[in-house]
């Protein structure tokens, strides 16, 4: 009679009732792994008699020098200058970066946590707005590069260095004030970035005793919606002569409502957006726009990646960086005050 496979791991989390990851956590005596769920896998272990590979603890044990960064969208190249940031600090100390892109993994039914995982690396840089379910026991250091909404005690323990968004968003508003404007909109979407730089934006006009025009909140921060909400504030308010668009890419679609209309920036309507992303810089557009500086905020998210893997029960920081304005061609004053 054949004897009783050996137990594996994946027996054992499913006794305990957690995941793969978090009995790793447990038996490389990892910490924030809470009393009752490290009791619950010990129980496991114990009563299935499960010894883990001593191959595979010291594997477990030993860095791969290898990070993950999680994007929202690779045809947004907001993130360029991030990777750019980050590999400046990360490539000299010996480690590769992998990407993946949160909306193409989803489209192919995978878990891209699962797949960083699987490749061990040794920390994850979240540049990203996941379900919440998808960082559920992440087994390493993670750092949150940007404001993120992750939901309600989604990785507290994570770092994160940011850009000053509000700030940003006030910033963009207050160029457009300062050149005569006084009815300006705002072209947002969903998100953390997008909120924080609504709320900026709706701090300036309200500093000016001025009406705040918003569309686009429940949509999202591609070309076409920055078009969509460009085409419903036009309609609703065609007196604006100024708008604030959340990110470059959004910007590129309110220049094309924009036109389709009949109308120019900055002849008619003059335009920020965020980011200075490449987009922004091309003679065409001529854009201007907010910088987060992306490659900073990068290189100190690798900063503080690298100290977390050094100092893995530090406290959690929190790091955010000043944003600031780079005017082009797509602002000018008004052609008129609008008084009769």
């Amino acid at each position: 009679m054949a004897a009783d496979p050996r137990p594996t791991i994946y027996d054992v989390a499913q006794r305990a009732g957690v995941s793969k990851s978090l009995v790793s956590l447990v038996l490389r005596d990892a910490p924030h792994v809470s009393d009752a769920r490290r009791q619950a896998v010990l129980a496991a272990i114990e009563a299935l008699g499960y010894r883990p590979s001593r191959a595979a603890s010291v594997l477990a044990s030993q860095r791969t020098r290898a990070v993950g960064v999680l994007i929202d969208d690779f045809h947004n190249p907001w993130f360029v200058e991030l990777l750019a940031g980050l590999r400046s600090i990360l490539d000299p100390e010996g480690y590769t970066v992998s990407v993946a892109d949160l909306q193409l993994e989803a489209a192919s039914g995978r878990n891209p946590v699962d797949g960083f995982i699987a490749q061990h690396v040794d920390a994850l840089v979240l540049a990203a707005e996941p379900d919440e379910g998808l960082l559920r026991d992440v087994p390493m250091p993670v750092v949150v590069a940007g404001v993120r909404e992750l939901g309600s005690g989604a990785l507290p323990q994570a770092d994160i260095v940011a850009g000053h968004d509000d700030h940003g968003g006030e910033l963009a508003t207050r160029h457009l004030l300062a050149l005569g404007h006084t009815a300006v909109g705002h072209v947002s979407g969903r998100g953390g970035p997008a909120a924080h730089r609504r709320r900026g934006y709706e701090r300036a006009m309200g500093a000016a005793d001025l009406e705040p025009f918003v569309a686009g909140t429940a949509g999202g921060t591609s070309e076409n919606d920055g078009y969509a909400a460009t085409a419903r504030l036009l309609r609703e308010h065609p007196e604006l002569t100024g708008l604030v668009v959340a990110n470059d890419v959004m910007a590129v679609g309110a220049l094309a409502a924009l036109s389709e209309r009949g109308l120019s920036a900055p002849g008619d309507v003059a335009v920020v957006g965020y980011d200075n992303s490449p987009l922004a810089a091309y003679r065409y557009l001529a854009l201007t726009s907010v910088d987060p500086h992306s490659r900073e905020i990068g290189a100190e998210t690798a900063r503080t990646l690298l100290a977390r893997l050094e100092h893995p029960d530090a406290p959690p920081r929190r790091a955010l960086l000043e944003p600031s304005l780079v005017v082009r061609g797509s602002t000018a004053p008004p052609r008129s005050t609008g008084v009769d």
